[in-house]
């Protein structure tokens, strides 16, 4: 069936090269905006995916905010408070400070000090985001890290033991991070006390606290407890936490749908192109259809023939374009934007082609199997 398909394919090129083209371009722009949206979905909660999570953590945020890039400082008075119920082992104060960074060339940058009390750092930046230094070089006076891939941005040099001024302070990169980037931010990782030094970052305030618990104590009851009693404060679960900043900004910035309108008309257009070029070809090739039926060959068998022409068109296609995926993911690489092209995801955009192409195919299929045989000669 299929070399049978294959020769029917090669009767006519030109509409061959046109239904493959455009399988190419609707699938390899699925593929690069999805790629893209996750891309920038891993940015918007870097802040959670640098971090060296436990499954016993609760990361406890003032109750206004869902997106922990976005919240407001709470009392400092509350580390103590949450830390002496039951059931919870420590309570870590963690600072964002909001501050302007001015390298040695007089360049400037916006910067957000993420500081966490040494030597834990449990904010992070974990080991495999750390591109040269180690997370204990933070230990040193008023070190700071920097992302490799900010330096572009910033047009300046990153190196180790850089010397720079963070709100007209003094500092110095002592890790270079690499991927840890956020969406918006520019995350610098430090020292609490660092941080509450160079962001001018009130002693009475923090961020946000992190509740370990301790062995045994059921987390879901734990982050109830937290709510009821401190009205003014939500307790979350650190994942669950990422997955609502990562809903905030797309709702707020109306990217999710930029992106997911773009995908749906890609793959509403590559439909009907395939569909109306595999029907005019079908008109082309009506008369072999019709001597098909004609010797003997059943409706099924014609239809099989179809279907066994599309899925070679989206064989075809999809590898081409896997291969325009894969160019893009490695020539993007070196500015940062690190592309993930997964199994499941490859296998999705393998899905998607063969229901743009064997459901375009559908036209083609109704027209020859109302084809009475009669009627071409």
């Amino acid at each position: 069936m299929l070399g049978l398909a294959w020769k029917f394919i090669r009767f006519d090129r030109a509409k061959s090269f046109g239904i493959i083209t455009a399988i190419v371009i609707s699938v390899f722009l699925i593929g690069q905006q999805l790629s893209l949206l996750f891309f920038l979905m891993g940015l918007m909660g870097n802040l959670v995916n640098n971090a060296p999570i436990e499954k016993n953590d609760i990361w406890i945020i003032e109750s206004q905010s869902r997106n922990v890039n976005s919240i407001n400082s709470i009392d400092q008075r509350a580390v103590q408070e949450i830390g002496s119920i039951q059931g919870i082992a420590k309570t870590i104060p963690i600072i964002l400070a909001n501050a302007q960074a001015t390298f040695l060339d007089g360049k400037t940058a916006a910067v957000t000090l993420v500081g966490a009390p040494a030597p834990d750092f449990i904010m992070g930046p974990i080991a495999s985001r750390i591109d040269s230094g180690a997370v204990q070089d933070l230990l040193q006076p008023n070190a700071v890290s920097a992302e490799y891939f900010n330096g572009r941005t910033w047009e300046t040099n990153l190196y180790l033991n850089k010397p720079i001024e963070i709100n007209g302070k003094s500092a110095k990169l002592a890790v270079i991070t690499r991927n840890a980037q956020a969406f918006g931010a520019s995350f610098m990782y430090t020292t609490l006390d660092n941080a509450r030094i160079l962001g001018n970052f009130s002693n009475n305030k923090v961020s946000l606290i992190i509740a370990k618990l301790t062995e045994g104590q059921d987390k879901k009851e734990m982050m109830e407890m937290i709510n009821q009693n401190f009205p003014h404060l939500r307790a979350w679960d650190a994942e669950k936490l990422r997955s609502s900043t990562v809903k905030e900004i797309l709702i707020s910035s109306n990217m999710g749908m930029s992106f997911g309108t773009l995908v749906v008309f890609a793959m509403i257009s590559g439909f009907f192109i395939i569909g109306l070029t595999l029907y005019s070809s079908a008109l082309d090739r009506i008369k072999d259809y019709g001597t098909l039926k004609a010797i003997g060959a059943k409706n099924r068998f014609v239809i099989r023939l179809i279907i066994a022409q599309a899925f070679l068109y989206a064989s075809i296609g999809y590898g081409l374009a896997m291969l325009l995926i894969y160019g893009f993911k490695f020539g993007v690489e070196k500015s940062g934007l690190n592309i993930n092209v997964s199994l499941p995801f490859a296998l999705f955009l393998l899905l998607v082609t063969m229901i743009i192409s064997v459901g375009g195919s559908l036209f083609a299929v109704r027209k020859i199997s109302k084809l009475e045989p009669a009627s071409v000669f």
